[in-house]
């Protein structure tokens, strides 16, 4: 069966799209002629299978959300070798609900998740997935509305990120469950 998300290729990959590369080591790229090269300076090698970005800058990349997976200390300006299969990249205004969020606690960490096929949690589409990882950010951030409510902190904290990634609820409707409780 093949993926209906297989249809970008080196034509349209770089239109509106999410994805996570996979770090590879500079070697990879050894003896390989680049196909593209952009204004800000990633250069990009395609193949039929996928393409490999050399770059110094990942995240938000003009109209695109592209992740590099597999560095543990990602710095800016630093370049790293990316490689993803045309298959990996998906639609930034799809609603296909293919997109969880895993949170660590400790260092206040939030990452976007593709779902492998197999459901893990809630999944939300990618644009409702990047939205509520900006209001965690947030909460992680600006925790002095917590000050209005009874409970500790950080317990307070957590039930909402956990509601938040846990249920269609949007914050909105999280923080007016709290005040009517």
């Amino acid at each position: 069966m093949k993926n209906e998300y297989m249809k970008y290729n080196k034509t349209n990959f770089f239109k509106h799209t999410y994805c996570q590369f996979q770090n590879r080591e500079i070697e990879v790229l050894e003896e390989q002629n680049i196909h593209f090269k952009s204004k800000s300076g990633s250069s990009y090698i395609y193949t039929e299978e996928g393409v490999y970005r050399y770059s110094n800058h990942w995240g938000r990349v003009a109209n695109c959300r592209w992740k590099l997976d597999g560095v543990s200390k990602y710095q800016n300006q630093q370049y790293y070798v990316g490689y993803a299969n045309w298959s990996d990249f998906y639609s930034l205004t799809s609603n296909d609900k293919l997109f969880n969020l895993e949170v660590n606690f400790e260092t206040q960490k939030v990452e976007v998740h593709k779902t492998s096929g197999k459901k893990t949690g809630t999944l939300f589409s990618i644009t409702t997935v990047f939205k509520k990882k900006k209001e965690i950010e947030s909460i992680f951030k600006n925790p002095k509305w917590m000050l209005y409510y009874e409970e500790e902190h950080e317990t307070l904290q957590k039930k909402i990120i956990e509601k938040l990634i846990n249920s269609d609820k949007t914050l909105q409707q999280i923080k007016l469950e709290l005040v009517n409780n």
